[in-house]
């Protein structure tokens, strides 16, 4: 019997489509997903993109972590998990590229923290958000609490994970932890549309943009001023940055 592709790659375009692909348990992050994750992320079909999108087969994006897997017992073990496959979210967060997570349905513990490594997250109507991690005796690890924090601040990062058991997509969207919302079913394709106009974008511009912007958030002024000349500085003697002002000039002559 054949083994089941736990994470599919596909192209559309200069996109690239990332499925997490386990439907029967709601997508849980079991090891074999996080190691297929990472072998995907090293793709030709994701290295070769302008920019990727993350989604989940079925119902939902992600029901979180496989609680089957989760061991409290042996520090090694977990130290050797972060090692191992535990550290492809921070993979996700580093890739050059920008990327957006398509949510729908369930959307909790690990898969909240994947969406959370993404620069951009459109979820549907049916996109609820938790993390159930301090229920469970634990806290978020896999880079959801640092982000959380950047992202909504202490207090209501504390909201989060201490007084909310769920969030709507409505209510994830006014603290600031959705881009957009759409109707029910639309999430991949409003993805897909962000993605496009993305992509069409000067490749090297966006992924320094996206750099340094996750730079700034944890930089004194100082530096994120000095971050931002020199960005400006590489990128303004590019062709790309040479070509699109010549193409301004034209349409505003």
């Amino acid at each position: 019997m054949p083994v089941p592709e736990l994470v599919t790659a596909s192209r559309e375009g200069p996109v690239c489509v990332l499925t997490l692909d386990r439907p029967e348990k709601l997508n849980a992050l079991s090891t074999a997903v996080e190691r297929a994750l990472a072998e995907a992320l090293a793709s030709d079909e994701v290295q070769g993109s302008r920019c990727v999108v993350l989604t989940g087969a079925g119902r939902a994006f992600s029901a979180g972590a496989d609680l089957a897997e989760i061991s409290r017992d042996d520090p090694a073990g977990i130290a050797a998990y972060y090692r191992e496959t535990g550290g492809v979210y921070e993979r996700v967060a580093a890739l050059p590229q920008p990327t957006i997570a398509a949510i729908h349905g369930y959307c909790l513990g690990g898969g909240f923290e994947l969406a959370l490594a993404a620069d951009f997250r459109v979820a549907d109507e049916t996109a609820v958000f938790g993390l159930p991690e301090v229920a469970l005796g634990i806290v978020p690890s896999s880079g959801g609490l640092h982000r959380l924090v950047r992202i909504v601040g202490p207090a209501r990062a504390k909201e989060a994970m201490l007084l909310r058991e769920r969030l709507d997509a409505r209510e994830a969207h006014a603290l600031g932890l959705v881009t957009e919302v759409v109707a029910e079913g639309a999430a991949l394709a409003r993805a897909l549309e962000l993605a496009e106009r993305l992509a069409a974008l000067p490749p090297l511009a966006v992924s320094v943009a996206k750099q340094a912007a996750d730079l700034l958030a944890e930089s004194s002024r100082e530096a994120g001023v000095a971050i931002e000349r020199l960005a400006y500085g590489m990128l303004a003697q590019t062709e790309e940055a040479r070509a699109a002002a010549e193409d301004f000039g034209r349409r505003t002559s």
